[in-house]
C-alpha cells in the first residue's frame, strides 16, 4: 500500500530497483560529462586504435591464395585485376589505368630481364622526376625482385656520386631530364654499372630504355621473380640527409612499406577518393604513403611534377581532388610514427652542447608539456631500425643507448618537438648539423664543404635562420677568407647553384674575421643562429642571394625590410 501523502494511488507498490536505476543513470551522465571534459578524444582515439590493431594483423599475416606473404606489388596486381579500367594515375591531363600501369611495368621488367645482367635481389638506382614512368620503372623492377634506390633528383655532383656509390647498384635508370646531370659524373661512376635512360637519343655508353620499351612484351611476369619469404627483406632505399654529412640510404623493408600503405585508409580515405600528390616520389611520404596508399584503397592519384601554389586549387577543381598530401613537420611525423603504436619520449636536450642532457647517474629525462624535447622512439622487435646501407658509423650514431635504464636502445629522430596540454605534437627544430627548408633536410656539413672548395674561402660555417612567414629555416653561411684573398660573390653564387639543390643553397652570407669554436673544436653555431640575418643587429658584412643578378649582393636594411614584409620571396 502507498503511504499517506506520497502522491501515489492507494495499493500501488514502488519497484525496489527504481532508485538504483536513477542513481545509475545519474552516474552515467556524470561519467559522460567527466569523459568529455578530461578526455575529449577518447572515442575517436579508441576507434582509431581498433582500426590500427586490425591493420597490424593484416600487414603481418599471410593473405595470398596459397598462404603467401603479400607485398605492396601484390596488392597492386590484385587491384589491376579487380579494376583494370579504373584510373590509377592522372598526369598532366593524361589518364593511366591500373591495367595501363601493369602492362607498362611488365614491359620494363621484360626489357631489363632480357637485356641486362640484373637478377633477383640486385639494387637498381632510379633518378627521375615525378612522372608516370617513375612508377612504371619502380614496379617493373619490383616485379623482378630488385631493390630500388630512389635518388633525390635535386642532388648533384659529389652528393649524387656518393648516393650512387653507397647503394651499390648494378643498374642506374635515368629520366630524360637528368642525362646532363649523369654525364657530369660519368667518368667517376663505379665500374660495372650499366646506365639506362628514358630517352630515344642517348650519348655513347648509355642504353635507351625508351627505345627498347617500344618493342617489349607486356605479358605477365611470373610471381616467382618477386615472391618473398620474409617481410623484413629489403624493398627500397630512400635517401635522407640525416644529422651530419652526406645523404644516407635508409633501408625500407616490405613490412614497413605495407604498414605505410595503410596510412590513407587509417585516416578515413576510401576507393572513391582522388588523391593529389605534389611531393617528390623519391620521398617516403609520396611513394610509400601516397602511391602505396592509393594501391591499398584502389583509389586514383593525381600526380604533379612539382608543387605549384598558383595552380594548386585549379588542379583540385579540374580533377575533383578530395584528398591532398601535405608534408609539414607534424604530418611528416604522424605518417612515420603513429602516437599510439610506437612508444616515444621527448627528452631534455642541451642545444649548445648538441646532445641529450643526462643526470649524475647518466639517465635522460622527459621534458614537461609545452617544452621542446628531442623525439626518440624505442627500438625493439616490433619497432626495428635497419640502419643505413654501407654506413655502420652513421647507423650507430642514430641510436641512443642506456637512456632510461641499462640496456635500452632508442632511435634518435633528430627532431625537436613540443607536446601541448592536449597531447598534440608540433615540430620545433632539427638538431645537430641539419635544418629544414622547403620540406627538405639540409646537411650543413655538406653545404659547408661545397663552399669551402672555393680557393679564397678559409672556413664556411652553415646554419639555418628563422625568417618570418616561412616554415623551417633559411640557409645562411658564415665565412672567413684566406690571408690576402678577396671575396668573389659571383663565384660563390655560381658554386652553390652548380653543386647544390635549390633548397640547400644559402640565402644569406655573413663574412667574419674569425670563427668561434666549441670546447670540442666544432664550429660554434648557437650564437650565430640566435643573431639571425638582421643588418641592424650584426656589424659583420652581410649578403643576400639575388637570382636575378646571379650573385650575392649586400644585404641592406631596405632589402631586409622587404624580406620581412614578404615583398621579396625566398
Amino acid at each position: 500500500m502507498a503511504e499517506p501523502g506520497s502522491g501515489l494511488p492507494s495499493g500501488l507498490a514502488v519497484p525496489t530497483f527504481l532508485p538504483w536505476l536513477t542513481g545509475l543513470g545519474a552516474g552515467m551522465v556524470f561519467l559522460s560529462f567527466l569523459q568529455k571534459l578530461l578526455y575529449p578524444y577518447f572515442w575517436s582515439d579508441l576507434w582509431y586504435l581498433l582500426k590500427m590493431f586490425r591493420c597490424g594483423l593484416w600487414t603481418t599475416g599471410k593473405h595470398g591464395q596459397k598462404g603467401e606473404l603479400v607485398t605492396v606489388l601484390d596488392k597492386f596486381l590484385i587491384q589491376a585485376k579487380k579494376r583494370p579500367q579504373k584510373p590509377f594515375i592522372i598526369y598532366e591531363g593524361d589518364i593511366y589505368t591500373y591495367e595501363d600501369v601493369d602492362r607498362r611495368s611488365n614491359k620494363v621488367a621484360h626489357v631489363l630481364l632480357n637485356h641486362s645482367p640484373l637478377k633477383r635481389g640486385d639494387t637498381v638506382a632510379l633518378l627521375m622526376s615525378n612522372e608516370p614512368d617513375f612508377v612504371h620503372v619502380w614496379f617493373g623492377l619490383a616485379k623482378l625482385g630488385c631493390v630500388v634506390a630512389f635518388l633525390n633528383s635535386n642532388v648533384r655532383s659529389v652528393s649524387l656520386l656518393h648516393c650512387i656509390r653507397s647503394c651499390e647498384p648494378r643498374v642506374l635508370v635515368v629520366g630524360a631530364g637528368f642525362l646532363e646531370t649523369i654525364e657530369d659524373i660519368l667518368p667517376r661512376l663505379p665500374e660495372g654499372i650499366s646506365i639506362w635512360a628514358m630517352k630515344d637519343s642517348v650519348p655513347q655508353g648509355i642504353i635507351s630504355l625508351k627505345e627498347k620499351l617500344s618493342t617489349a612484351s607486356d605479358c605477365h611476369v611470373p610471381r616467382s621473380h618477386h615472391a618473398i619469404s620474409n617481410t623484413k627483406t629489403p624493398y627500397l632505399y630512400i635517401f635522407t640527409s640525416g644529422t651530419t654529412g652526406l645523404p644516407k640510404a635508409a633501408m625500407i623493408c616490405h613490412l614497413a612499406a605495407m604498414k605505410s600503405s595503410t596510412g590513407l585508409w587509417a585516416f578515413g580515405c576510401t576507393p572513391d577518393d582522388i588523391i593529389y600528390i605534389t611531393l617528390p616520389l623519391y620521398h617516403s611520404a609520396a611513394s610509400l604513403v601516397g602511391i602505396g596508399g592509393c594501391i591499398e584503397l584502389g583509389a586514383t592519384c593525381v600526380l604533379r611534377k612539382k608543387f605549384s601554389a598558383s595552380q594548386f586549387w585549379n588542379d583540385c577543381r579540374k580533377y575533383n581532388v578530395t584528398v591532398f598530401q601535405y608534408i609539414g613537420e607534424l604530418c611528416r611525423y604522424l605518417c612515420k610514427q603513429p602516437k599510439l603504436f610506437f612508444t616515444f619520449h621527448l627528452i631534455k636536450y642541451d642545444f649548445q652542447k648538441d646532445e641529450p642532457i643526462r643526470d649524475e647517474q647518466g639517465w635522460c629525462s622527459d621534458v614537461k608539456k609545452g617544452e621542446p624535447g628531442l623525439l626518440i622512439s624505442q627500438v625493439n622487435e616490433k619497432n626495428p631500425f635497419f640502419g643505413y646501407a654501407g654506413n655502420k658509423k652513421q647507423t650507430e650514431k642514430k641510436l641512443l643507448c642506456d637512456v632510461f635504464k641499462k640496456g635500452d636502445v632508442y632511435f634518435n629522430t633528430g627532431d625537436l618537438m613540443v607536446q601541448d596540454q592536449e597531447d598534440f605534437l608540433y615540430f620545433w627544430d632539427r638538431i645537430g648539423d641539419t635544418f629544414r627548408w622547403k620540406g627538405e633536410n639540409v646537411a650543413t656539413t655538406e653545404v659547408g664543404a661545397i663552399i669551402g672548395m672555393l680557393d679564397f674561402i678559409q672556413e664556411a660555417n652553415v646554419y639555418g635562420v628563422v625568417v618570418p612567414g616561412y616554415e623551417g629555416k633559411a640557409g645562411m653561411a658564415s665565412i672567413t677568407l684566406k690571408p690576402n684573398m678577396s671575396l668573389d660573390l659571383e663565384k660563390v653564387y655560381e658554386q652553390v647553384v652548380k653543386l647544390l639543390p635549390a633548397y640547400a643553397r644559402p640565402q644569406f652570407l655573413r663574412m667574419q674575421e674569425k670563427m668561434e669554436a666549441t670546447g670540442t673544436f666544432k664550429l660554434q653555431k648557437f650564437q650565430l643562429v640566435e643573431e639571425g640575418f638582421s643588418p641592424l643587429k650584426i656589424s659583420d658584412p652581410l649578403y643576400f642571394m639575388d637570382n636575378l643578378k646571379k650573385s650575392y649582393i649586400p644585404l641592406t636594411k631596405e632589402i631586409y625590410d622587404q624580406i620581412i614584409l614578404g615583398k621579396i620571396k625566398l
